[in-house]
């Protein structure tokens, strides 16, 4: 409708969508703030499963502009022991340290509890004498600044480690893959002493090639955007993070997103990372089919990363992994890779 009968239709249409979009991002401020009014010496929230997880999505969703705005929320990536956070020196002390390490990297918007009631850090310590490493960290910033932050305390936590230490076993789920590679590489770039220990890089339906979801919501945030009615609702897509927006392409490094436009349709192609020389590198994917040809099942894979971009493959780019290296599991969803018998039998395998 246009011409004058249609003004007041307008109006109306106007201040409703200003009422619900205001209310989006007065209900995200609120979440934020209740948050932050949670978090403190007499309630650490963050040193429990419940209160964790909470933390873990706001983190996931703005840790970036928290990190700036309200670090109490967003704290740095360190080694957690039943919820509390530990430097390598006191984690070095308190541990009964072998000489194998296993450093286990959670996935978006999830924490080290993320992993279950019996994770499989325990279960190789208990098998295998391996001694296991869970980090947290704020999953909204760039995986590549994680990555940094995971190499420089893999770094310090090496040179305190009480006995020798021969070998170092890297195990991410989802985003946590990536943030491992991105750990090891940069380590590899400086030459830092721990990465040349890394005897295995494991990654738990890690989205190698790009994550469908994010690339899904990154066009139509710009499709959005460029219509009046629901630019607001396209610019508070935007405001997504920092660390999901990596999860477009799978990038690992600065380059891809520094001096950049993030909301660029036609970003350019990421930096090809090598897989390290010195160790394995093992993936697991999943589909919520049995069988990963299903039609279903190549469409919706495990319902967040599809099997060629778990696989390290796409068309036009492949990471090398080795067919005999991967594991499929059929009929389970993207977390069940947290916790399947199946993924742990294999990574004892992979690591015995």
């Amino acid at each position: 409708m246009s011409g004058p009968g249609a003004t007041p239709a307008r109006v109306i249409h106007d201040g409703i969508a200003r009422n619900v979009y205001g209310g989006l991002r007065l209900g995200a401020s609120a979440v934020g703030r209740s948050a932050a009014a949670a978090v403190g010496p007499r309630n650490p929230i963050s040193v429990v499963p419940r209160g964790a997880a909470l933390l873990a999505a706001i983190d996931g969703l703005v840790g970036d502009v928290l990190e700036r705005e309200r670090r109490e929320l967003a704290p740095p990536l360190c080694i957690r022991v039943d919820g509390r956070a530990l430097t390598p020196a006191q984690f070095a002390q308190e541990v009964e340290a072998g000489n194998r390490m296993c450093v286990f990297v959670h996935g978006l918007m999830e924490t080290e509890f993320s992993w279950g009631p019996e994770p499989y850090g325990a279960r190789l310590q208990r098998d295998l004498g391996i001694t296991p490493v869970h980090v947290r960290y704020n999953t909204g910033r760039r995986i590549s600044d994680n990555g940094a932050a995971l190499d420089e305390l893999l770094e310090e936590l090496a040179a305190a480690w009480p006995v020798a230490l021969e070998q170092v076993a890297l195990v991410g789920h989802s985003m946590g893959g990536l943030v491992a590679r991105s750990a090891a590489h940069q380590a590899s770039l400086r030459g830092a002493g721990w990465v040349t220990k890394v005897r295995h890089v494991v990654s738990l339906g890690s989205p190698h090639m790009g994550a469908p979801l994010e690339q899904s919501v990154h066009y139509l945030s710009a499709l959005l955007s460029a219509l009046p009615e629901t630019k607001p609702l396209g610019s508070f897509l935007r405001r997504r993070s920092g660390g999901i927006r990596d999860l477009r392409q799978g990038s690992l490094v600065d380059a891809d997103w520094r001096d950049c436009d993030p909301d660029a349709l036609r970003a350019r192609a990421c930096e090809e990372v090598p897989l390290l020389e010195c160790a394995t590198h093992c993936f697991v994917s999943a589909t919520v089919t049995r069988d990963p040809r299903h039609p279903l099942g190549r469409l919706l894979g495990d319902c967040l990363v599809l099997v060629p971009s778990a696989s390290g493959r796409s068309r036009t780019r492949r990471l090398g992994f080795r067919d005999e290296d991967g594991l499929h599991i059929g009929g389970a969803n993207h977390f069940a890779l947290l916790r399947h018998p199946r993924v742990y039998a294999q990574l004892r395998t992979w690591l015995a």
